[in-house]
């Protein structure tokens, strides 16, 4: 399965994977998904919101088990943020079928579509339109780059936009979602584990700054004369990166846009993204206000205006406490508990928390990269994973 879906939306220069929503490239990893269903005589269903499900038992039954994560990638991303928790849920599957396993609750394996956010700019699209937290005039309103909406690119991908929304009855069928994902971090890496469960997600956002200042001449314009808004930009970046080390948390300036983007040219708007994480919100809040406030005071010096739209919002997810401490003792061994682990990276899981008992594993990652193409896990450990998850599934839904 990870040699076939290796290739899909692999970029020849970078090594990095493109795998953007509604895009060739998302097309061909969700035909992979379906063949893998079909594969294994799953019943395979496309939701109203894009999502994937594949079917061990009955659809419309009740206290469903559900894994699976997402196939989507931020630009360049690794090979494994997402992809090995498909992965690793159809050979949990297969794991358990080789056992003998006798399921008495349903079993499903899901694929959420445009998880990352790195073509219309929100994370976790379509688990947040499952969720309710995404209505469809607000994903109506989401544009690419191009200007193609979202909802126009889910038509052309041949999904109907207009019978997106809320899904309650499909969660209501949910007794259980256990997320497999690569570890974003080292936690796991100094210890002897490689598999540790999530305890929660730290709050996180997305942030536009808008830059406006006054496009002019490069060669001519003086610079006591210039409103020169990529000079606001770039001690606001700065700016970020203070407050952060102040605070315990973290500001990462990762995308811009220039106008009129010449090279002779003085901007006469920059917009860039703040993506920020803390620990608790009371902490996020502070150092967002604190960015905004330093972006606003240096505009005055530089006569640019400077404007922020927060464009999402996720708060602090505690994962279900007993499904968490149920798996810690149950992937435990002869020294404890497997290790319980908080993350700072948003996911499907922690969108679907507020409606559904959640829970997530993570893989260790040796050197704790990721959104990169040097992210990694070693093969034994992407099969400790493997072997975690099928004892976690036999526990939940199996007699």
């Amino acid at each position: 399965m990870w040699r076939d879906l290796a290739p899909i939306g692999r970029d020849r220069d970078s090594g990095g994977y493109r795998r953007f929503a509604w895009t060739g490239a998302d097309a061909d990893c969700r035909a992979w998904f379906e063949a893998q269903a079909r594969a294994r005589g799953l019943a395979y269903e496309v939701d109203r919101n894009g999502n994937q499900w594949a079917w061990l038992g009955d659809p419309n039954g009740t206290d469903a088990v559900v894994t699976g994560s997402h196939l989507d990638s931020v630009p360049d991303g690794g090979a494994f943020d997402g992809p090995l928790g498909v992965v690793s849920s159809f050979a949990a599957l297969d794991e358990l079928r080789r056992r003998g396993a006798e399921f008495d609750r349903p079993v499903a394996i899901a694929n959420f579509g445009d998880e990352e956010g790195a073509r219309f700019g929100l994370a976790c699209a379509g688990s947040r339109l499952t969720a309710g937290q995404l209505s469809p005039g607000q994903a109506a309103e989401l544009r690419d780059a191009d200007g193609v909406s979202w909802t126009t690119a889910m038509e052309r991908a041949g999904l109907d936009p207009e019978a997106i929304g809320p899904d309650p009855e499909r969660l209501a069928r949910i007794g259980a979602f256990v997320e497999l994902h690569v570890e974003q971090g080292r936690a796991l890496a100094d210890t002897p584990h490689p598999v540790g469960v999530a305890s929660a997600i730290w709050p996180h956002g997305r942030w536009r700054f808008d830059f406006h200042g006054e496009a002019n001449h490069a060669g001519t314009t003086r610079l006591v004369d210039r409103r020169d808004p990529m000079l606001t930009y770039a001690r606001t970046v700065l700016a970020a990166r203070d407050h952060a080390e102040r605070t315990g948390a973290l500001a990462t300036f990762g995308k811009i846009q220039v106008d009129p983007n010449g090279v002779n040219a003085i901007a006469s708007l920059v917009r860039g993204w703040l993506d920020s994480r803390a620990a608790d919100e009371r902490t996020l809040d502070e150092l967002v206000t604190s960015v905004e406030r330093s972006a606003v005071e240096q505009g005055v010096t530089d006569g640019v205006k400077v404007a922020v739209t927060r464009e999402s919002f996720t708060p602090v997810v505690e994962f279900t406490h007993d499904l968490r401490d149920r798996l810690a003792h149950s992937l435990g061994d002869e020294r404890g508990p497997a290790p319980v682990l908080p993350t700072g990276a948003g996911h499907d899981a922690g969108i679907l928390s507020a409606a559904v008992p959640t829970a997530m594993l993570f893989v260790r990652n040796p050197t704790g990269v990721s959104h990169s193409p040097a992210e990694h896990a070693a093969e034994d450990d992407c099969v400790a994973g493997v072997l975690a998850l099928a004892d976690v599934l036999e526990d939940l839904a199996c007699r």
